[in-house]
C-alpha cells in the first residue's frame, strides 16, 4: 500500500511515482491490482445505478492508473481527475484530463453536478484530519452512485510508504463518514443517503 499524502515536506514528483507505482515489489502499482479495485468499483456502480457508468470522478488520481482501465472496459466514459502533484499534472494533465487540486481544495473547484462513479484511492490515510473531513462534505455531493473512498487505519497491516500515515481508528473514520452523509456498503465502498435506502436491508 502506497499513498499521496499532500504535505509541503513530501514530494510526489517522478522518482516518488516510479519507486511506489513500477519499481516497487508491493505490487501497488501493477495493473492487475490496480484493475481489480476498478473492476470492483464499476460493479458496484452500475449494480447501484441500473445502468452502465458514463462519468467518474477520481481525486488524488495520481498518474490516473485507473483512467486506462475504465476506458477499455467502458469507452467514452468521462473521467476527470484531481491531483496535487505538479509533476503528474505537468506531465499527464492534458492527455489524460487530471486537473490540479486536492481534498482541500476540491471545494473550490467548480466541479459541478453528480458523477456516477467518485474515486478517492490510498489518499485519506495521509492528509490531516480536518482536510478528510472538508474533502469528504465536498465529495458527498458528488456520489451519484458509489463512491470507491478507500482508508487504512491505525488497527490495519500496512505495507509500504509511511511516510506521513495518519494513524486514525476506524471508529473515527466511521465518524466522518457518516458525518459527510456517506454510508458504508463494505469494500470501501459508499453511497448518499437516497440510494442506500432504495438498497434492501442486506444490501447494506
Amino acid at each position: 500500500m502506497t499513498g499521496r499524502r499532500e504535505a509541503a515536506r513530501k514530494r510526489y514528483d517522478a522518482g516518488y511515482f516510479e519507486h511506489w507505482y513500477r519499481r516497487s515489489g508491493l505490487g501497488v502499482g501493477q495493473r492487475a491490482f490496480v484493475g481489480r479495485k476498478v473492476h470492483l468499483a464499476l460493479a458496484a456502480a452500475e449494480y447501484v445505478l441500473g445502468r452502465r457508468a458514463r462519468s467518474v470522478l477520481d481525486v488524488g488520481c495520481g498518474e490516473a492508473p485507473w483512467r486506462a482501465i475504465l476506458r477499455r472496459l467502458r469507452p467514452g466514459i468521462e473521467y476527470l481527475g484531481v491531483d496535487s502533484s505538479a509533476y503528474a499534472v505537468a506531465r499527464f494533465g492534458r492527455r489524460r484530463n487530471i486537473r490540479p487540486g486536492s481534498l482541500a481544495t476540491l471545494a473550490s473547484l467548480r466541479i459541478g453536478g453528480r458523477w456516477d462513479l467518485v474515486v478517492c484511492a490510498d489518499v485519506l490515510h495521509y492528509v490531516p484530519t480536518a482536510e478528510v473531513r472538508a474533502g469528504l462534505a465536498a465529495l458527498a455531493p458528488r456520489v451519484g452512485g458509489v463512491g470507491f473512498l478507500e482508508a487504512f487505519t491505525r488497527e490495519d497491516e500496512i505495507e509500504g510508504d509511511r511516510d506521513g500515515f495518519q494513524r486514525r481508528s476506524r471508529a473515527q473514520y466511521r465518524r466522518m463518514f457518516a458525518a459527510a452523509g456517506l454510508h458504508p456498503l463494505g469494500l470501501h465502498l459508499y453511497v448518499r443517503r437516497t440510494v442506500r435506502d432504495s438498497l434492501v436491508a442486506l444490501e447494506r
